[in-house]
């Protein structure tokens, strides 16, 4: 990743809201962040934090209604994806931006062959005719580490393992060699020892192909040894961006500490219990006038039921949306 790169993406407050019958559930909340080319940002937070909604929010694959994506900007090569008509981003989508979805099982079409599946956005958004598209479809299967691949383009998803499956997945989004990608546990489906493999052809394919990657998980593990920079999310806001290394060196929302003792240890001491972080996520039919982890928090004071923090600076490149200082123990004055 080079230094001082321009952003391949930059997202700016971006929100989101879904409309219910029990009323607006304002899903993202002024969600900020960018992605330098080659950079691998990994987005972690317990399920119904807003990682899916955000990334998805990005490139229009919300159904609306019930989704609005009602503010904020996505700057992705000089134009905003938000101003977009859908004819623009569906030529966005699938050539300039790749998406992995987490359920290989249901993502590929039961009723089309590999082959036609990976050939369409060949055909589609690089021209390509009937023989070439074939061609390059059996290399991006070689690619993906599926074996005697040009046969294989005439099997149908069922004749296909789970992680081959999703071997195939990624091969479909790399297809047009897009700028960015975006995966969206990408390896919850699959057994650990797949998860290893899949996890391994992603940094094989990243080194070769020099592709920005978005990468969404719960699992802290799997983000601590492919990551660059980690974004932690908790109801639908970033609480704390930082450089991966530093992350889980010196973490410094409570929140983010909660999660991190929550990974059991390998090495070391171990804990007899697994920790948990008690309570509930929030429930967001308001927008946040206050910090949405109070309730579960052990540092909370009055401060925190009153405002929302905003997001701070902490050290170079890691910043903090929170009202207590990790460093001293005390409430910060900012």
């Amino acid at each position: 990743m080079p230094d001082g790169a321009l952003p391949v993406l930059d997202v700016k407050d971006l929100k989101t809201v879904f409309t219910t019958r029990g009323g607006k559930v304002h899903a993202v909340n002024s969600v900020s962040f960018d992605l330098k080319p080659g950079e691998l940002l990994g987005v972690v937070g317990e399920s119904g934090s807003g990682k899916s909604v955000t990334m998805m929010s990005l490139i229009g694959l919300l159904p609306s209604p019930p989704a609005d994506v009602c503010g904020g900007q996505v700057n992705f090569e000089g134009q905003d994806l938000l101003q977009c008509d859908e004819d623009a981003l569906r030529a966005i989508r699938g050539a300039r931006i790749g998406f992995i979805f987490q359920d290989p099982m249901t993502s590929l079409n039961p009723v089309f062959t590999v082959g036609f599946q990976l050939m369409e956005p060949l055909r589609k958004h690089m021209g390509m005719d009937k023989k070439a598209a074939r061609k390059r479809a059996a290399e991006l299967l070689e690619l993906v580490g599926i074996p005697d691949a040009a046969r294989r383009l005439g099997d149908y998803p069922h004749q296909f393992s789970g992680g081959m499956r999703q071997r195939v997945m990624i091969a479909i989004a790399l297809a047009c060699d897009p700028q960015v990608l975006i995966a969206d546990e990408p390896t919850t489906a699959l057994d650990v020892t797949i998860q290893a493999q899949i996890l391994e052809l992603v940094k094989e394919l990243r080194q070769k192909l020099g592709m920005a990657i978005v990468w969404i998980t719960h699992d802290l593990g799997v983000i601590a040894g492919i990551a660059d920079r980690v974004m932690v999310m908790y109801g639908g806001q970033v609480v704390e961006q930082a450089p991966a290394r530093e992350l889980f060196a010196d973490p410094q929302h409570p929140y983010t500490r909660a999660l991190l003792k929550t990974v059991p240890k390998v090495h070391g001491e171990r804990d007899p219990k697994l920790s948990v972080i008690e309570g509930q996520p929030p429930i967001l039919m308001a927008e946040p006038s206050a910090c949405s982890f109070r309730d579960r928090c052990p540092h909370a004071f009055d401060r925190c039921a009153r405002e929302n923090p905003r997001r701070r600076d902490v050290a170079q490149g890691h910043d903090v949306a929170c009202f207590w200082d990790a460093a001293s123990g005390e409430p910060h004055n900012a």
